[in-house]
């Protein structure tokens, strides 16, 4: 019988602790991680939605903010305000019910890619973690806990 050196089993303990942690954390069902990739990002834009409306209006500041902060360079400054309004307010409703979460999913994750080119390039920290949300859901779905699976519109 021959003996490992003590460097060897503290190893073989380490992997052995990683692979144990490995098989406990996949028990973890993705419907948990899902509706926290739904909800926290959903509120986020939601958030911001809600800054760029008065009542049932887009507000002032909105269309200032278009034309000067957020100007884009292919579209409209008047067209890129009411089509945002409209899209943060519809795609983060939809995310947080889990309806069509990975069309959803991937209209934010295409607004994300605006936003960092175009308006804040210097926020890729938190654009990233919108992303890889947003990736996750386009790529493993909205899990159990979503109309999408209740209506059985998505497995």
């Amino acid at each position: 019988m021959t003996t490992r050196p003590d460097g060897a089993q503290a190893l073989g303990r380490i992997r052995h602790m990683i692979v144990a942690g490995n098989a406990i954390a996949g028990r973890l069902p993705w419907s948990v991680p899902a509706l926290l990739a739904r909800l926290i990002p959903a509120w986020v834009f939601w958030s911001s939605a809600r800054t760029k409306v008065d009542g049932f209006a887009i507000a002032d500041s909105t269309w200032w903010l278009f034309e000067n902060e957020y100007a884009l360079p292919l579209i409209p400054a008047a067209a890129a305000a009411v089509l945002a309004t409209l899209a943060e307010h519809v795609f983060s409703v939809a995310l947080a019910l889990g309806i069509a979460t990975r069309a959803s999913a991937a209209a934010l994750l295409g607004m994300t890619a605006v936003i960092q080119i175009f308006v804040y390039p210097s926020a890729w920290v938190t654009h990233g973690l919108w992303a890889a949300c947003f990736l996750a859901l386009v790529a493993k779905g909205p899990g159990a806990l979503s109309l999408d699976r209740l209506l059985r519109l998505d497995r």
